[in-house]
């Protein structure tokens, strides 16, 4: 039987560097479910669909930057965006415009809805997720997931939208290796 891993402060986690990345929460680093290649294709090609709309969206995207959901809670979504204008810093510490995850095979309902729910307790307003591997694609809210029922996805009273049928094909370049 592992033996529970050792509590740190927010102070340790946020001195040390960790390669990737870790989740910290309330006092244990978590080792976040690292992507294979549809994965991290579909993180670079969302991220750069982002940064290169970035001023007619009027966002800034960021892929896996910590963003402290509580005074004890720090997540590493796959991408965030920001409004312009949100304050700066080398942790977001105000809830993004949007957040992203792309399922890893590892990743489970639970603590994929563990994330979701730190998401929602900071306010952030848009959740996307996606699965490369069931090529499903779902919004989250207060009150669930829920399937992506257009063909696109969008944040209200914005331009964005991101066509599910792009990301497919996306998805077909990597498998192919185009």
């Amino acid at each position: 039987m592992a033996s529970p891993a050792a509590l740190i402060s927010v102070s340790e986690y946020l001195n040390t560097s960790y390669r990737p990345d870790c989740d910290y929460i309330d006092g244990q680093v978590l080792e976040r479910n690292l992507g294979e290649t549809p994965h991290a294709g579909l993180q670079g090609y969302l991220a750069a669909i982002l940064y290169n709309n970035r001023r007619l969206w009027s966002l800034r995207a960021y892929p896996e930057q910590r963003v402290q959901v509580s005074p004890t809670r720090f997540r590493i979504p796959d991408i965030c965006a920001m409004r312009p204008g949100d304050p700066p810093g080398p942790i977001l510490r105000t809830a993004p415009l949007l957040c992203i995850e792309i399922y890893s095979p590892r990743d489970t309902a639970r603590t994929m809805q563990d994330r979701i729910d730190d998401y929602l307790t900071l306010g952030v307003p848009n959740i996307w997720l996606i699965d490369p591997a069931r090529r499903l694609a779902w919004t989250a809210d207060a009150s669930g997931q829920h399937p992506l029922t257009t063909q696109a996805f969008t944040i209200p009273s914005t331009p964005i939208r991101i066509d599910l049928a792009d990301l497919w094909a996306e998805l077909d370049d990597i498998a192919a290796g185009r």
